[in-house]
């Protein structure tokens, strides 16, 4: 059995993070199109500490985005997070990690509605989520939803790109279904951290793709 080294299997990691490609097939009528928690808290210019300005940025990408895919009958699912059951329903560990900013004080507004920024707002028959954490598929219907639309293929736009988006990738991978990441119409609060997320993303868990990628292979 022939043996490798340690700079072949390095190279090798190296290749499938900057390069990989899941080779699954792309087809509308097996897609459905995430937006994840596009709301103020996280959209709205200067309104919140959760603010990431990369959000605001990709908001006429994803717009596109959902132009096209309303076109070819894709189904539109929207997520927001919002405080519900007096945080009963969250993960218990939750109130103890740093991005809670609880050295902050708090507006009473944040996470109340959970409002999608206007120039994405859903319309009559998308479907909306209401989550308590950070995959969409944790404690919600997404699964049930998608598997009564009988999609396959889950398409991520959104934010963060690490932390809800990617979250949701994982949770759909595990769950069997196919997850095309956009890798333009996803954003987090700190740049660096982007590609670091598409990399780990490329090699185990998502075929990651631009939005005008994502459109075209629509057909």
């Amino acid at each position: 059995m022939r043996e490798f080294t340690e700079e072949e299997v390095l190279a090798l990691a190296r290749d499938a993070y900057d390069h990989g490609c899941a080779d699954f097939p792309v087809a509308a009528e097996r897609c459905a199109l995430l937006v994840i928690d596009m709301q103020d808290e996280f959209v709205k210019p200067c309104w919140a500490p959760f603010w990431a300005p990369g959000a605001t940025r990709i908001v006429p990408r994803i717009a596109e985005l959902i132009a096209a895919c309303r076109k070819r009958s894709v189904p539109m699912i929207f997520t927001a997070f919002r405080i519900t059951r007096g945080s009963l329903d969250r993960p218990k560990s939750g109130r103890f990690m740093p991005n809670r900013m609880s050295r902050l004080p708090a507006d009473p507004a944040w996470f109340r509605e959970g409002r999608i920024v206007s120039e994405l707002a859903p319309e009559p028959g998308d479907v909306v989520i209401f989550k308590t954490s950070y995959g969409a598929f944790y404690d919600t219907p997404l699964e049930t939803i998608l598997k009564n639309l009988e999609r396959d293929t889950i398409i991520i736009s959104g934010t963060l790109t690490n932390f809800c988006c990617g979250m949701t990738a994982r949770q759909g991978y595990e769950r069997g279904f196919q997850v095309i990441f956009g890798s333009d119409v996803t954003a987090t609060d700190d740049p660096a951290m982007h590609e670091n997320e598409l990399r780990v993303l490329r090699k185990g868990f998502a075929r990651v793709m631009t939005a005008s990628e994502i459109i075209a292979a629509l057909g």
